[in-house]
């Protein structure tokens, strides 16, 4: 890796709720020039040995990752795991776990809507399939399909609402995922700490993560102010943290986020040389 070669450490792909393949992401992400790239699906490692391999006959440089969901305080947090064994018993149990909550919870969503007299049906969407190709999650592409919702913004807007107890559930806790990750040889980096997913205060979200055994943050995001990243990367040299960065591009499916924005090399980074492949 030259100093000046472009990176981006956070992308999904159509294991989660991305809309590429492993090929498709990898074209994208020669044709931005990036020269080291990371895989990291919502509880989900199914693509991370297809796209390690089509990224390496393609000449990039890559890392193997996942971005694990947790809970802590009520709230939750995206901890990504990278140089991680995709293979690893216990990281695979508890995303597997995880999986099967986020699953759980697109059945309620459904349930909730039936009672209140929408046109859907608990039956009819135990049978619903869809092309994993469109991004997203199944509930969101039965109620588009359904022409009741028009997107992922009017689906946490005006159908996923407290009003309607619809919450996500309660995930593994931090300390859990961190200890998965760790144990499948990788380190655990938080995703997004400033973007407003948990709170719109980085400070109070560093403050209720300070006693977790995290070994950095992504500092660089999609969803970062230049205020906000700087914060972080003082945060990381004063802890002696790893520093990462990713667009955290599902592909087309989320509007605004483009692979290898924001633009950052390999200098601006800060990660054990090991997890390199």
């Amino acid at each position: 890796m030259e100093a000046n070669d472009l990176v981006d450490l956070h992308i999904h792909s159509t294991a989660s709720d991305g809309t590429w393949t492993p090929t498709e992401l990898v074209a994208a992400a020669k044709q931005r020039d990036l020269k080291l790239i990371a895989v990291t699906d919502h509880d989900q490692v199914s693509n991370v040995a297809e796209t390690r391999k089509i990224a390496k006959d393609n000449g990039l440089n890559f890392i193997n990752g996942v971005e694990v969901c947790s809970s802590k305080e009520g709230l939750q947090f995206h901890i990504l795991g990278y140089g991680i064994n995709e293979n690893n018993k216990i990281l695979c149990e508890l995303i597997a776990h995880n999986d099967e909550l986020l699953r759980d919870t697109d059945v309620d969503s459904i349930k909730v809507l039936e009672k209140e007299g929408w046109p859907v049906s608990v039956r009819e969407f135990a049978n619903y399939t869809y092309d994993r190709r469109r991004g997203g999650w199944a509930a969101l592409a039965y109620l588009i399909d359904k022409k009741l919702c028009t997107g992922v913004n009017d689906f946490f807007q005006n159908i996923f609402t407290k009003e309607r107890e619809l919450t996500f559930p309660t995930f593994a806790s931090v300390t859990e995922v961190v200890t998965a990750i760790h144990d499948a040889g990788g380190i655990a980096v938080c995703a997004h700490a400033a973007s407003g997913f948990h709170t719109k205060d980085v400070r109070q979200n560093l403050k209720i993560l300070k006693n977790e055994k995290l070994d950095g943050f992504e500092c660089y995001h999609s969803g970062h102010t230049v205020t906000d990243t700087d914060l972080l990367l003082r945060y990381c040299a004063e802890h002696d943290l790893y520093i990462s960065a990713g667009s955290d591009c599902h592909g087309t499916f989320v509007p605004g986020r483009r692979i290898g924005v924001p633009q950052v090399i390999f200098q601006q980074i800060r990660l054990p040389e090991g997890l390199i492949l």
